[in-house]
């Protein structure tokens, strides 16, 4: 045998030498330079060469990622935010079948996100939130099983919630405040094994929380729970209690009611607590004084009676200066 080396170990050498010698899939390099047409110059400026992961002395545009899959490069991560990109959402994404990471945040992209979408089965990351993207959210959605993190906050969608999103089994975060959502929270999301953090604060969402966890162990892995400013009614079931990672739990703003639960209190890890500006009535249990990691409550614009603080064994209560109740 000779000394000569493979073909691959050429183009991994190429590749640390900027040369090239390895070529683009076409599929990519056609999706990524229709994707440059549809931007506009004033986003693509850089974007010099017709090969997305560069091509002799030119580098690979910027914000785009590539690897090595076999004898060619593909695009793995797409990263154009904050550019002003104004438009549809560029369907030719939805080509790139070998995305890990599409982050396309802080622009000005308008209209659906495209069914396409369920295409791209290895996407871990979706960042799009701080857009203008409309229409409901297409269910296709639920076909990126190895999704982690979905930021869809801060555009007009609208329509209710998919309950297809409880399809994802390795999502963590999901960001969809800021939006124009409708319903019912799915509850179906409660079967999500490692989801951590959930924001649907600032939408026109109803219901009752007790509708939300009505699954038997939902939500596991919960720390961050965010309803506020909707128009979500009823109390605080008891039930509740059973999130037992939860950290931060934010109500404020709703059409809530009834008495605050003591089994709360008992929530072992509860660090910040939102009440305030609900219907709420009776006593804060004195439970919540000696809790170990309560930092914050707010509970102000309610209609609390006013109870004993334990001297000695408070923790920090925060309070506004117009509250209804004074420790």
């Amino acid at each position: 045998m000779g000394s000569r080396p493979s073909f691959f170990l050429i183009c991994v050498f190429s590749l640390l030498l900027n040369l090239a010698l390895c070529k683009t899939l076409k599929r990519d390099v056609k999706a990524l330079n229709e994707i440059k047409a549809s931007l506009g110059w004033r986003v693509v400026y850089s974007w010099v060469g017709d090969d997305p992961c560069g091509d002799g002395d030119l580098p690979p545009w910027s914000g785009v990622t590539c690897s090595m899959q076999g004898d060619y490069r593909v695009v793995t991560e797409l990263e154009v935010y904050a550019v002003s990109i104004v438009g549809p959402f560029p369907t030719a994404v939805t080509n790139l079948l070998d995305l890990t990471r599409l982050d396309l945040h802080n622009n000005k992209l308008t209209g659906p996100i495209p069914p396409q979408i369920g295409r791209l089965r290895r996407l871990r990351i979706l960042n799009l939130r701080w857009n203008k993207l409309q229409d409901a959210i297409p269910s296709e959605i639920g076909e990126l099983k190895r999704l982690t993190h979905l930021y869809l906050s801060f555009n007009n969608f609208k329509g209710e919630i998919p309950k297809e999103l409880s399809y994802l089994p390795e999502l963590r975060y999901l960001y969809l405040h800021e939006n124009r959502f409708i319903g019912r929270i799915p509850p179906e999301l409660g079967s999500l094994p490692n989801l951590r953090h959930l924001d649907v604060g600032n939408n026109h969402l109803v219901g009752t929380i007790r509708e939300l966890i009505r699954i038997e162990g939902s939500f596991p892995a919960l720390r961050n729970l965010y309803l506020n400013n909707n128009y979500l009614a009823g109390g605080i079931p008891a039930q509740l209690a059973n999130l037992t990672n939860l950290e931060i739990l934010y109500l404020s703003y709703n059409k809530m009611s009834g008495t605050i639960p003591t089994g709360l209190a008992h929530v072992p890890k509860l660090t910040y607590l939102y009440l305030d500006h609900n219907q709420f009535t009776g006593r804060i249990p004195d439970a919540f004084y000696k809790h170990p990691f309560l930092k914050e409550m707010y509970i102000e614009g309610n209609a609390f009676r006013p109870g004993v603080n334990p001297i000695g064994t408070h923790k920090v209560l925060e309070l506004s200066s117009d509250t209804d109740f004074l420790v």
